[in-house]
């Protein structure tokens, strides 16, 4: 069996970190700033997804181009401007000028994370994708077990500009990295247009965008609603983000040998548990709670789906795939963020969670809808 932790593989699984590390600085903080510019929670919700927005829009493009004229290039970029924005927030004197800096932060973001994501399956033996998706996969996991605890930490010890600023530093480590990797492609078949979409990806797609609205409310909103019953913002993504980390040391093998579904159906059903137990909640044991189960739910899922896109498609589509899967993961993430703002100043934070719940219930009956025409899909990709 091919070996999985290569030097490429070790380079790039860390730069993810670096990178995530750097942007969830800001997933506890910027809800904080805007409000410390003068916004109220429709602006958070507005701000948060205009990020993810802008990076969707984007994806389907540089998919494409990372198909036709390599990796390297979009991650270097991507990452340079990333730090560059990050930066730039400290000069923000109101809620416009940060929504321009968010489009420009999400276009970057896009670029990068894209980029590096599609790097890292070159070097999967595709026999140990689960395996391998799931190992890439505890970067961001450890970053966000980091890295809202970190924001929070240098807020209190320091300012907004000195946790801007800190966060680029970590962008550039990342930069500095990927540097050092060799990038080898399998040029796609297809010349000329670029392909922007695949349309046998569309069921996962939109079971990906399910699960990542439960996601945007999450991470735009556990911070203001622990904030809201006196709970420690950050305690709740450290104990998600060791949840999460211990259940991807299995789930990656056991979709590997038993398939997919083994992982994904109670996933999501474990999900939408999370939810449910902090509609529920007004106290420290239900914000601890909910964090396990989400960090189970969310943490066994998330990678196997993102194996799923790649195997329904043909090696030289990997960039395609990637863009595929984390357009409909920003999507998600966007489209959470604002409606479940609107959701939470209109009915609270109780009702939020039902409303998300209700979605992570939804991406469970369609992946039960959807998984034996994927399967098929999946068996004719691998035969070809």
């Amino acid at each position: 069996m091919k070996p999985l932790l290569t030097r490429p593989f070790v380079i790039l699984t860390l730069s993810m970190f670096f990178l995530s590390s750097g942007f969830y600085f800001l997933v506890p903080t910027m809800p904080l700033y805007i409000k410390e510019l003068g916004g109220n929670e429709s602006q958070v919700g507005l701000v948060i997804g205009l990020f993810t927005i802008a990076a969707v829009i984007i994806r389907p493009f540089v998919g494409g181009f990372l198909d036709q004229i390599g990796r390297k290039s979009f991650i270097m970029w991507g990452l340079s401007l990333f730090a560059l924005t990050m930066y730039s927030y400290t000069w923000a004197t109101g809620v416009l000028l940060l929504l321009v800096l968010r489009v420009i932060h999400g276009i970057s973001w896009a670029f990068a994370t894209t980029g590096i994501a599609t790097a890292v399956t070159d070097t999967i033996p595709e026999q140990r994708r689960g395996e391998g998706m799931g190992w890439f996969g505890l970067s961001s996991t450890l970053a966000m077990a980091i890295g809202p605890l970190l924001g929070v930490w240098l807020i209190a010890q320091q300012s907004f500009s000195g946790t801007f600023l800190i966060a680029s530093l970590l962008i550039l480590i990342s930069l500095v990295g990927c540097s050092f990797v060799h990038m080898p492609f399998q040029k796609s078949e297809r010349n000329g247009r670029i392909r922007l979409f695949e349309k046998s990806l569309l069921p996962i797609s939109g079971i990906v965008f399910l699960l990542a609205f439960v996601y945007g409310g999450i991470v735009t909103f556990m911070p203001l609603f622990s904030a809201s019953i006196q709970v420690n913002p950050g305690l709740f993504f450290l104990v998600y983000a060791i949840a999460l980390t211990v259940v991807r040391l299995f789930s990656g093998r056991l979709a590997d040998h038993h398939g997919e579904a083994y992982v994904i159906i109670p996933g999501l059903l474990i999900t939408v548990a999370a939810m449910i137990t902090l509609a529920a909640t007004d106290g420290l044991t239900g914000v601890i709670t909910g964090a396990i189960l989400f960090g189970l739910g969310f943490g066994s899922t998330h990678p196997i789906l993102q194996a799923v896109v790649l195997r329904l498609v043909r090696p030289d589509q990997k960039g395609l795939a990637n863009a595929s899967f984390t357009t409909a993961f920003d999507l998600g993430i966007g489209m959470g963020s604002i409606s479940l703002g609107w959701i939470s100043e209109w009915r609270g934070y109780s009702t939020l969670f039902l409303v998300a719940a209700l979605f992570g219930a939804a991406a469970f009956a369609m992946y039960l809808l959807f998984s034996k025409k994927m399967n098929q899909k999946q068996e004719a990709s691998h035969e070809a």
